[in-house]
């Protein structure tokens, strides 16, 4: 079993990591969970840069008793030539799962494909289901339930908001994507969505996306890879920045996310952030707990 996409798991399997994730940060620091993981070691590959999916990884690995070694794309043979195939299948005689951070989703894919140990995608550019999971343990905690919950994403239809889409057909949650022309969410992702049973409104106007929303979601105008693009993003996104003005659109209980790393005053403002609707520093912990309890779902 791996996890490639958020919807290699079923509405049933996300609420069971959940709520394990759940227990798991109740009762952080019981020596019950020091041997989940005894003996299983993790191989963690990036060949992208990253703070909270390499901690995140890392602590988990530490905290539920196993090992993880962080492997850069300059510390494989990947640098020098050496297949995909061969790496999945070389690392798979060494350690109990794999986890890569990769450019390419095709890349994760094929790791998958290949490995004969459980793979995990820590970030491709389709997908992002590792934080879309503490995307979820943070809004269940804040509102109780996920079924019915309207969820806004502003900003760019990149590999976070694919993943929260997917997310909330599964879970029947109401999404709107608010993005400029030419920067929505992906066309296959949306179908994938739609025979999931989920229905996403992409609209052009942010208020129109935020008006009524329990939960507000934006990301970074320029991903990491978007570099070149900088003063085209910035001028198509000025619009779509998330601030107090655009937050009054939303139920008075709302929360903001934001996956981090932000921009601020590009993408959000510092008034928002900071403020009382944001859990966002309690979205970016709860990637610990649910990528413990994604960690002892598969190497266990």
């Amino acid at each position: 079993m791996n996890l490639i996409s958020i919807a290699d798991l079923s509405a049933e399997g996300i609420l069971e990591v959940l709520d394990r994730a759940d227990e798991l940060k109740e009762r952080r620091g019981d020596p019950a969970f020091r041997s989940v993981l005894a003996g299983k070691s993790l191989a963690a590959i990036f060949e992208k840069p990253s703070t909270r999916t390499r901690v995140s990884l890392e602590v988990a690995m530490t905290d539920l008793g196993g090992h993880a070694l962080y492997l850069s794309g300059k510390d494989l043979q990947l640098g020098r030539g050496e297949t995909i195939p061969d790496t999945a299948r070389v690392l798979s005689r060494f350690v109990h799962g794999i986890a890569a951070r990769v450019r390419s989703h095709s890349t994760i894919v094929e790791l998958g494909r290949h490995s004969a140990v459980p793979v995990i995608n820590a970030l491709s550019d389709l997908e992002h289901p590792c934080q879309i999971l503490a995307d979820l343990m943070t809004m269940r905690e804040r509102f109780g339930r996920l079924s019915g919950l309207k969820v806004a994403w502003v900003g760019d239809g990149n590999n976070v908001c694919n993943s929260t889409i997917l997310a909330s057909a599964l879970m029947g949650m109401e999404m709107r994507v608010a993005s400029p022309p030419g920067y929505g969410p992906n066309r296959k992702i949306l179908d994938l969505a739609e025979s999931l049973g989920g229905g996403v409104a992409v609209v052009a106007d942010p208020a129109e996306a935020v008006c009524g929303a329990e939960v507000v979601s934006t990301d970074t105008w320029i991903s990491m890879g978007d570099e070149a693009e900088a003063a085209e993003r910035l001028a198509a996104f000025g619009p779509y920045q998330v601030n107090s003005d655009l937050l009054a659109h939303a139920k008075p209980e709302a929360i903001v996310m934001h996956c981090l790393p932000a921009h601020r005053g590009q993408e959000i403002t510092d008034e928002v952030m900071d403020g009382p609707s944001s859990a966002i520093l309690d979205q970016s912990e709860n990637r610990l707990h649910s990528v413990k309890a994604v960690l002892e779902w598969l190497l266990v």
